[in-house]
C-alpha cells in the first residue's frame, strides 16, 4: 500500500454502516434532495463520488479519515428527480481536510491510496479465513454457497466479505483502514470469533 501525491477534490456521500471498496459495486438510491444534486452535479463531471463514514449522527459531524471513491456506473434516473445508482469502487482515499464550499453537499480534499490489486493470502491465510467464515456462517444461520466463495481471488473474497459483513460502523470501518489484505483478513478472522452469537431478542449480531 502506499500514498498517491496527489490531492484531489471529492464530493462525499456520509453514510453510517456503508462501505465502498475498491473493484466492488455499491447500489444506492438517492432521494435526498442535496444527494440528487451531488449526482447531477458528478454525471456532467467525472461520474465520481466517494463514500465516508461520520463518526456520529447528524449533519456536519466529523468524518472518519479513509473512505472509498466509486465512479458512477448505472444510473436510473426518475420522472421525481430520485436517483438509482450502482457506485463501481476505484480507490481508497485520506481525508486530508473538509473543504468550505457553497454547494448543498459537502466536498473534502482528500489523497488516493494505491492498494496492490494483485495481492494474495498464504494457504494457511486463507484456510483459516474460510474456516472461521463457515463457523460465522453457521452460527448466524446463513446460507453460503462455499463453491463459488473457493472460485473467489484473494482480494475479492476479503474485500467482498467486509463490505457486506454486519459488523457495527467501527469495525467495518477498521477494515477500511487495515494497511494491507493479510491485515484485513487477520481483523475480519478476529471479528467473525467476536461477533458470533445472534441477540435471542431481536438477531442482531453481538459482541461476544
Amino acid at each position: 500500500m502506499g500514498q498517491d501525491s496527489r490531492a484531489v477534490r471529492l464530493s462525499i456521500f456520509p453514510l453510517t454502516g456503508v462501505l465502498l471498496f475498491p473493484g466492488l459495486q455499491l447500489p444506492l438510491h438517492i432521494f435526498e434532495p442535496r444527494y440528487r444534486s451531488m449526482i447531477s452535479d458528478s454525471l456532467v463531471r467525472d461520474r465520481r463520488i466517494a463514500m465516508i463514514q461520520p463518526q456520529a449522527p447528524g449533519d456536519g459531524a466529523p468524518l472518519f479519515s479513509v473512505g472509498c471513491v466509486g465512479k458512477i456506473g448505472e444510473v436510473e434516473a426518475m420522472e421525481d428527480g430520485r436517483y438509482n445508482v450502482v457506485l463501481e469502487g476505484i480507490s481508497r482515499f485520506r481525508l486530508l481536510r473538509e473543504l468550505d464550499v457553497t454547494t448543498p453537499f459537502r466536498q473534502i480534499e482528500g489523497q488516493l491510496i494505491e492498494d496492490d490489486a494483485g495481492a494474495s493470502l498464504s494457504a494457511v491465510e486463507r484456510a483459516s479465513f474460510e474456516r472461521e467464515a463457515r463457523n460465522f456462517a453457521e452460527a448466524q444461520g446463513y446460507t453460503v454457497d462455499w463453491d463459488s466463495v473457493a472460485r473467489l481471488d484473494d482480494v475479492s473474497l476479503i474485500n467482498g466479505v467486509s463490505q457486506i459483513a454486519p459488523f457495527d460502523a467501527a469495525a467495518k470501518q477498521a477494515l477500511l483502514e487495515a494497511d494491507d489484505l493479510a491485515s484485513r483478513c487477520e481483523l475480519l478472522v478476529q471479528l467473525m470469533a467476536f461477533f458470533g452469537r445472534r441477540d435471542s431478542d431481536d438477531g442482531r449480531v453481538t459482541l461476544q
